[in-house]
């Protein structure tokens, strides 16, 4: 497990960094890690493929934590 320091401004923020990996449909396994590690709060990428097959849209409507979904620029 890493750890980091988020220097913004003034304050400083501790962020802690766990990597792990999980097999099956990311949808799911997204919510299934929220769950399990637990997590407060967690970042996925959007590379706009539409609602359909939409990660970062399932995890906003089926997870329970705070969700940011980082938009993909090209």
């Amino acid at each position: 497990m890493r750890r980091a320091r988020c220097n913004s401004g003034k304050a400083s923020v501790h962020v802690e960094v766990l990597m792990k990996v999980y097999w099956g449909d990311p949808r799911e396994k997204l919510c299934e890690a929220i769950d399990s590690i637990p997590l407060s709060c967690i970042i996925v990428g959007n590379r706009g493929l539409g609602k359909l097959k939409s990660v970062s849209n399932y995890v906003v409507n089926n997870g329970s934590c705070a969700v940011t979904v980082v938009k993909h620029h090209e």
